[in-house]
C-alpha cells in the first residue's frame, strides 16, 4: 500500500485550478486508479506536475456509479486533504465500478473551504466536477443567478462557480437528470459555455475563464477543455482511450488492447509514464465517450 506524507497550506493564488480523474471501462477499485499511478491524483493533491503551484490540498471528493446497487451515484467528500484522508484511503479498496470521479481541489481565494463546495456535485443519475475558474464570477454571480429557474437556483447549496454553472447545464438539460442521454448533455453543455461567454461580454469582464467541466449520467461521460482567451494555454486536459487500465506487479499500467475490456480516462494530468498513452484534449474541444467507450472528440462553436 502506498504511503503518502502532505502539508496543508492555503491557496492564495487567486485563481482556482484543481486535478481531477473520470474512469469509464471495465469495473475496478477506486484505489487502483487513485493511488496507484505514478502521477496518482493523491500524488497531485500536494504535488502536482502541470500547475505553477502545485498544492491541491483544499480537500476533495469522489463520485462513483454501482447501477446493480442504486442508479444514483454515490458520493464521498471532506475537508480534510485527500492524501492524508484514512476514511478515503479504507474506502477506495473497497469500491469497484466502471465508471467514477475523483478531484481534489485548489479553492480560489476568499471562497470559503466547506464540504458543500467540493466537488463532484450531484443532480439525480448526474455528477459533475470542474477544474478552473468562471472568470469574474463576483461580478456576474447575481446575473447567472438571475437566469436561473427558481426550483433550480433553490438546490444550490455552496458558493462556488462550478456549482452556479452546473445549476445552468441543468436548466438547460430540463427535468432530465434521471434520463439526460450523450447528446442531450452535449447540447446544455455548449449552451452554459456560450451562456457564460455572453455574460462575461455583455458585462465587459476582463478576467479570463478557464473551464475544463466533465458530467457524466453513469453511461455517458462529457469534458470540454475551454478557455475565453485564446491567446492563453487552458488548463491541462488529457484522455486515455486506447488501452486497457492493470496493476502489473503493483505498477500502473494502460496496456495495449483491441479488445472490448480497455478503458478511458479523462485526467487533468498524464497518471502514467508512456507519453503515447495520453492524448491532449485540444483547446475549447468537447469529448464525449458513450457507453460502447467510443471517444469523440469536436471543436466548440
Amino acid at each position: 500500500m502506498a504511503q503518502f506524507r502532505c502539508l496543508e497550506f492555503p491557496n492564495t493564488t487567486g485563481v482556482s485550478m484543481c486535478r481531477f480523474i473520470a474512469y469509464t471501462g471495465e469495473p475496478i477499485l477506486m484505489d487502483e486508479l487513485l493511488y496507484a499511478p505514478n502521477n496518482s491524483l493523491i500524488l497531485q493533491s500536494y504535488k502536482a506536475k502541470e500547475r505553477e503551484e502545485p498544492l491541491n490540498g483544499d480537500r476533495f471528493g469522489v463520485g462513483w456509479y454501482t447501477p446493480e446497487v442504486d442508479p444514483f451515484p454515490g458520493v464521498f467528500k471532506s475537508i480534510t486533504p485527500a492524501c492524508s484522508n484514512q476514511n478515503l484511503r479504507h474506502l477506495a479498496t473497497k469500491i469497484r465500478s466502471r465508471c467514477f470521479f475523483a478531484h481534489v481541489r485548489a479553492a480560489t481565494h476568499g471562497i470559503p473551504v466547506m464540504e458543500v463546495n467540493c466537488h463532484p456535485f450531484m443532480a439525480g443519475w448526474l455528477l459533475w466536477m470542474h477544474n478552473g475558474q468562471v472568470g469574474g464570477f463576483p461580478l456576474l454571480k447575481r446575473k447567472l443567478i438571475n437566469l436561473l429557474s427558481e426550483d433550480r437556483y433553490a438546490t444550490i447549496q455552496g458558493t462556488t462557480d462550478s456549482e452556479h454553472a452546473f445549476a445552468l447545464f441543468l436548466d438547460f438539460l430540463g427535468k432530465r437528470e434521471g434520463t439526460a442521454m450523450l447528446y442531450q448533455m452535449k447540447i446544455a453543455m455548449s449552451k452554459t459555455l456560450a451562456t457564460l461567454a455572453r455574460l462575461a461580454r455583455d458585462n465587459n469582464i476582463a478576467e479570463t475563464s478557464f473551464l475544463d467541466f466533465c458530467v457524466s449520467n453513469g453511461d455517458d461521460p462529457i469534458a470540454v477543455r475551454y478557455v475565453s482567451d485564446p491567446s492563453k494555454n487552458p488548463a491541462s486536459l488529457y484522455c486515455s482511450e486506447e488501452g486497457s487500465y492493470r496493476l502489473i506487479g503493483g505498477e500502473a499500467r494502460l496496456v495495449d488492447t483491441v479488445t472490448s475490456d480497455h478503458a478511458v480516462i479523462v485526467s487533468s494530468e498524464r497518471l502514467t509514464d508512456r507519453p503515447k498513452d495520453w492524448n491532449v484534449i485540444p483547446q475549447n474541444h468537447l469529448v464525449m465517450i458513450d457507453r460502447n467507450l467510443t471517444v469523440k472528440t469536436e471543436p466548440l462553436t
